[in-house]
């Protein structure tokens, strides 16, 4: 893998952290003021779930990378991608049904939490990306190139 490719990602999962912390402040203080505990508890785990599978997103991206030897246009790497969304989104569901009767969990806070950290971290990924200085070509020869 490319050392500026790694940067990107680097910057991204920083990003998402400090983005999971503001929404956990944030979330914790809104869900105290409307529905108590229950609120503080219930941002915390939604939180926690939107960095879990950012960072999942990100772990996805460098494996298919590493497996597909950098190509972007390998079938690896849209397999590994494409997989890791979809453990995610099982995950999701799996978690959301489990979830969704207990008595200490507020379905509202925690869905809107990962909600803004999903939305947050779409964010973070385009700013990310689009202030780094990566070129959109590489090891290209144009006519009249005098390296042959």
């Amino acid at each position: 893998m490319k050392p500026e490719n790694l940067k990107i990602f680097t910057r991204i999962l920083r990003y998402g952290c400090l983005l999971a912390l503001g929404i956990a402040v944030v979330g914790s203080i809104v869900g105290f003021l409307t529905v108590g505990g229950v609120g503080v508890t219930s941002a915390l785990i939604g939180t926690a779930l939107a960095l879990v599978f950012t960072g999942l997103t990100t772990v996805s991206i460098l494996v298919g990378l590493r497996v597909s030897g950098g190509s972007l246009i390998s079938g690896a790497f849209f397999g590994i991608v494409l997989g890791g969304w979809l453990l995610k989104f099982i995950v999701f569901l799996v978690l959301l049904i489990l979830l969704k009767d207990q008595p200490w969990v507020n379905t509202l806070v925690m869905f809107l939490s990962i909600v803004v950290g999903v939305v947050g971290s779409l964010v973070v990924d385009v700013v990310v990306v689009s202030r780094s200085r990566m070129p959109y070509v590489s090891d290209i020869s144009l006519p009249g190139d005098s390296d042959s």
